[in-house]
């Protein structure tokens, strides 16, 4: 198995998010373009030097808690495989939401992808869809099932768009332990919904309890942040901030993808002068 960081061509990567088109079966399916617009972002985005990418079915909601249908697997492996073609070896993960972190781990196993988000690694925890029970030791074992131990399994730790009050005496710091000691690959830190910014003292926290793991961020990401971020984290996913007015469901607008992209490279020379 690779590491993080040997997935990567640079320290610190700008990880892209895809909001695929809504699939069929679910209620916003238009039938229109599903491909052709994931297609269409991942070349932006490898165009303009973002360094990694991870696919959603963010457009389905509602969504399942825990499963996916065939249809929505079906397609995404297909969104998967016509992307990978036209990135060549810009590593690539998945995330098929809500916690279909198995579905997941099949799809990145089918299509060459290199790690998958999970959610509701650790600790249950109340989300949108309902109880979200903790699937660490079915997860891996599944992934030992299929032979995709290649894969890795990078974690939400009590993550956005969740209620944690039922886990409210357990720390984020010992959240990210938990985690850590049930092997995730690799911690994720969020704000409280898409978008919002995550807090800089939330991931130094992160980082000082579990210094052997990449700790990334997960939200909010934005130019005027990414200074303070970068010194504590190993990447940065974002989403929201590279479509118009900053909306996640709105078209890509290359010219906040410029601005943080240079954002992010201005960021790591500064850190590599001062080390």
């Amino acid at each position: 198995m690779k590491t993080f960081r040997q997935l990567f061509y640079v320290d610190k990567p700008l990880i892209a998010m895809i909001h695929v088109p809504a699939l069929p079966g679910s209620p916003a399916y238009t039938g229109k373009g599903i491909i052709e617009v994931a297609v269409a972002e991942a070349k932006m985005y490898r165009e303009m030097g973002v360094d990694g990418l991870l696919l959603e079915n963010m457009h389905d909601t509602p969504y399942l808690r825990r499963s996916a249908g065939p249809e929505t697997i079906a397609w995404m492996t297909a969104v998967s495989l016509a992307v990978k073609q036209v990135v060549g070896s810009m590593s690539c993960g998945i995330q098929i939401l809500a916690g279909a972190n198995k579905a997941a781990l099949a799809v990145a196993q089918a299509a060459g992808l290199q790690y998958i988000r999970a959610e509701g690694f650790v600790y249950g925890h109340v989300a949108d869809e309902g109880w979200m029970d903790a699937d660490a030791g079915e997860l891996l074992r599944y992934r030992r099932q299929i032979d995709a131990d290649d894969i890795l399994v990078l974690t939400d730790i009590k993550k956005k768009h969740s209620a944690h009050s039922v886990t409210a005496d357990v720390s984020l710091a010992e959240t990210a332990q938990a985690a850590a000691f049930f092997r995730s690959d690799g911690l994720i830190v969020t704000g409280q919904a898409t978008g919002a910014a995550t807090n800089v003292s939330d991931v130094r926290a992160v980082r000082q309890a579990c210094p052997g793991l990449p700790v990334l961020v997960g939200s909010g990401v934005d130019p005027d942040n990414v200074p303070h971020l970068l010194p504590y984290c190993d990447a940065l996913i974002v989403g929201s901030y590279c479509k118009v007015d900053g909306y996640w469901a709105n078209p890509l607008a290359p010219e906040r993808i410029e601005r943080l992209v240079s954002a992010v490279a201005d960021g790591r020379r500064i850190l590599a002068a001062g080390s």
